[in-house]
């Protein structure tokens, strides 16, 4: 008999066993593929606040999302690192040089003017640096600097998910969840692991599995309500280019949108897109038309660069559906009870999977019994 049985082993799910096993329960995650193998491996590896989030009015999400990016630095400091952000503000930008300054004012008074808050506008003399790097020069009125921080977001996962073992949580890998019954006030739930059914009993279930949330909840009975959702995959790619000193962040010439040119183990990484995905998330990839984009995109800012992409890679954004543009829908995670004890996550960010967890702690609390603490997760050392 368990407390609360977790189906997904990206962060969001790891997260969850690390906070259940932290507050005193009995807690198993069921993992098909690999702790941080399939959704949470294909981010953009930052820890950030958000800063285009702020166009949207999301103030919320990026005032909790530096807050977690503060204890990351604290206790992950092998996995987390803090990292320059540069922003070349060009004459015919969409947004202006004040607008930007104005949005990092902005930013460092949500995370609290705390040290990795603050930013400038660059000497003529770093700017000239950057030039030299290969930065397109023609019509760059000034660059702005500030930080963030930067993640392997498989090796942050798997941190995340040791330590919630190392509380005693139970890893079952691998594991395919196939249904559950909420019968009694508990679920009895089935998983198949190596060709063998296994039927367990617990109080609480968290659905975690990402873009495969509403086909989890289609195998549970009574029939749980599902959330109106669509998925919109982002691409990445990584091209042989020696990395730059920091995080280019670059209005697409194409459409406006925020793109990333990052440094990766050496390489360069480019990202992302925003596409609509329909299908099996099973069979998400990148499309040739996405690749083109991002290269488009590092042409157009870099254009004496020659390069080669080496490799790409796609993922799933959860978000609910609705008729606004993909960049002016919430992006935090979106928590769903639909039976008693059956709680789904929709969405999530990487850098605020703690935070998730609490939440959901909170909201299963009517359904479990009372346990004695044993260590709060903003003090559990990582890596």
């Amino acid at each position: 008999m368990y407390d609360i049985v977790i189906i997904g082993g990206g962060i969001q799910g790891a997260g969850v066993a690390q906070a259940a096993a932290a507050a005193g329960y009995n807690v198993a995650l069921l993992e098909k593929k690999g702790v941080g193998l399939e959704t949470s491996s294909r981010s953009s590896k930052l820890i950030h606040g958000g800063l285009r989030y702020l166009e949207s009015g999301q103030f919320a999400l990026v005032r909790k999302a530096l807050k977690e990016r503060k204890i990351l630095l604290n206790i992950a400091p092998h996995l987390v690192r803090p990292v320059p952000f540069y922003i070349p503000i060009y004459k015919h930008a969409q947004r202006k040089a004040w607008q930007i300054r104005l949005g990092l004012s902005l930013y460092a008074l949500l995370a609290g003017f705390e040290r990795l808050a603050r930013f400038k506008k660059l000497s003529s003399r770093k700017a000239e640096t950057m030039i030299a790097e290969g930065l397109r020069q023609d019509n760059l009125t000034s660059v702005f600097q500030y930080w963030d921080a930067q993640t392997d977001d498989v090796d942050l996962t798997q941190a995340v998910m040791q330590s919630a073992v190392d509380l005693s949580a139970e890893l079952i890998f691998p594991s395919e969840f196939i249904s559950a019954e909420y019968v009694s006030n508990q679920y009895q739930l089935q998983y198949q692991t190596n060709n063998e059914t296994t039927q367990l009993s617990t109080r609480a279930i968290v659905n975690a599995s990402g873009p495969w949330v509403n086909d989890v909840l289609k195998r549970i009975t009574p029939a749980p309500s599902l959330l109106d959702m669509e998925l919109v995959q982002g691409t990445h790619i990584i091209i042989d280019t020696p990395a730059l000193d920091g995080v280019y962040y670059l209005e697409a010439p194409q459409d406006k949108r925020a793109v990333f040119v990052m440094p990766w183990k050496d390489k360069t990484m480019i990202g992302t897109t925003e596409t609509h995905f329909t299908g099996s998330p099973d069979q998400v990839q990148a499309t040739a038309g996405e690749i083109e984009y991002l290269q488009s995109v590092y042409q157009h800012y870099f254009p004496d660069n020659d390069f080669n992409v080496m490799d790409s890679f796609a993922g799933l954004r959860v978000l609910p559906k609705s008729e606004h543009s993909y960049f002016h829908r919430p992006r935090d995670t979106v928590l769903h009870m639909s039976l008693p004890g059956l709680l789904t996550l929709y969405g999530g960010k990487l850098t605020g999977y703690r935070a998730t967890a609490q939440q959901v702690m909170v909201r299963l609390s009517p359904f479990l019994p009372k346990k004695t603490i044993l260590v709060k997760t903003e003090e559990i050392m990582l890596g």
